[in-house]
């Protein structure tokens, strides 16, 4: 089903489960079914699979690098051919980042005035300007369902005056992405929360982008090496704070764990280059966590990857195979990256249907005792799993003292 031209998105919560929540997300490409994850392809590709692989494999949504894209093949080019979706032969739908977490990545290359970000190019030196409006006219002719705002993003390890500052200038770049954004009945801008790990921050910039009344919002600046239990805080600060009618999407989340933790707080969207990434160093993503297929007891192994998975590869292929070609041949790198990304299109669907089929509590349960099968959940877990209203008493050991109370506490 795709939109009218008069429309550009439509968001409608078919189930929940307290916080937790299956969506419909309709765009102008693609219908998509949340929680949902985007495997990442910075330069409309994803490394090592073709296009109809990933309609094979039930990918919604992939994610392009405005940042990436402008440099090769460059913006006007892509126009020309008819945007990134007709470049890449790609029928479904799109995102493109702003640009803005190369301040973070690239952040020796970069210098951040009120301005934009000028960049030092990674491909021939030359500086490069990245104002707010540059970022939206650049992903208008890259021509993405959902664009993302250009945002002044910090390490969240970062503490201090530059936190504020970011994040006041995000709520400042919102109103200059949105004045230059030409193609709002095609495409659909959303806002990114900023603001640290400080809760008041956070709380200001979701009341500034919420003023605007966005198609949807971010969540952005997480995923930097904070603790875990600081990142599921500000999730469920966030999700708690957004528009109930609105998709919000996890920024550069991509652990399997991480993705179950947020949905259940209420998030809806994911990207992370994780499961591409460890496949080609020779890891599968499987049900009891990582299976890592440069060990030796692979080597005579005749099982696949994942009995439960009905993949191609875990159809065809032995560990033992895998383990032969694997990080050797450019092969074997593709076959567990296909693997992955199976694995995370299941995930996406399962979370889905159990919050429609009203057993997400049970799929949760079942999730934790596969990844920690002697109990050991990690506290952090735990708590999410508390606030979001999850009973997981029997998947571990007895909650530590006082998390309840803690809860309650800092209003969670």
């Amino acid at each position: 089903m795709l939109l009218s031209p008069a429309m550009a998105l439509r968001f409608e919560v078919l189930a929940r489960h307290n916080r937790a929540r299956a969506s419909r997300l309709t765009l102008p490409h693609f219908e998509c079914e949340t929680p949902l994850f985007m495997p990442v392809g910075t330069q409309g590709t994803i490394k090592g699979l073709a296009g109809d692989q990933l309609e094979d494999l039930g990918c919604q949504i992939i994610l392009g690098n405005t940042y990436h894209l402008a440099l090769r093949p460059g913006a006007e080019l892509l126009e020309k051919m008819g945007g990134l979706h007709q470049f890449m032969n790609w029928p479904r739908a799109l995102l493109t980042d702003s640009g803005g977490f190369q301040m973070v990545s690239l952040l020796h290359l970069a210098d951040i005035t009120e301005e934009g970000v000028t960049f030092q190019s990674p491909v021939d030196g030359k500086p490069m300007l990245l104002t707010p409006e540059e970022s939206i006219q650049i992903q208008n002719k890259i021509g993405a369902d959902i664009i993302m705002a250009l945002d002044d993003v910090v390490k969240t390890t970062t503490e201090g005056p530059r936190v504020e500052e970011a994040m006041h200038r995000t709520l400042r770049w919102i109103d200059r992405c949105i004045a230059a954004h030409s193609r709002p009945k095609e495409q659909n801008l959303f806002g990114i929360v900023q603001g640290g790990l400080d809760p008041r921050l956070r709380d200001l910039c979701i009341k500034g982008l919420v003023e605007r009344n966005l198609p949807g919002y971010a969540i952005g600046g997480l995923a930097g090496g904070e603790e875990k239990d600081a990142f599921w805080r500000v999730v469920a600060q966030c999700t708690a704070g957004l528009p109930e009618d609105k998709p919000r999407y996890v920024m550069g989340v991509g652990y399997p764990l991480d993705i179950v933790v947020c949905s259940a707080l209420g998030a809806d969207m994911y990207d992370c280059v994780y499961p591409t990434r460890t496949g080609r160093f020779g890891t599968a993503l499987v049900p009891e966590g990582l299976l890592k297929l440069k060990h030796a007891a692979m080597a005579k192994d005749y099982r696949p990857l994942d009995s439960s998975c009905s993949c191609m590869v875990c159809s065809r292929y032995t560990r033992a195979y895998l383990h032969t070609i694997v990080t050797k041949e450019a092969m074997g790198c593709q076959l567990i990256s296909y693997h992955n990304v199976a694995y995370m299109m299941q995930l996406s669907r399962n979370l889905h249907k159990s919050i429609l089929e009203g057993r997400f509590p049970e799929f949760v349960q079942t999730f934790l005792k596969k990844q920690f099968p002697s109990g050991d959940v990690p506290e952090w877990v735990q708590s999410a799993m508390e606030v979001a209203g999850i009973d997981i008493s029997m998947c571990c050991y007895p909650y530590p003292q006082g998390i309840k109370k803690q809860m309650t506490t800092t209003g969670l």
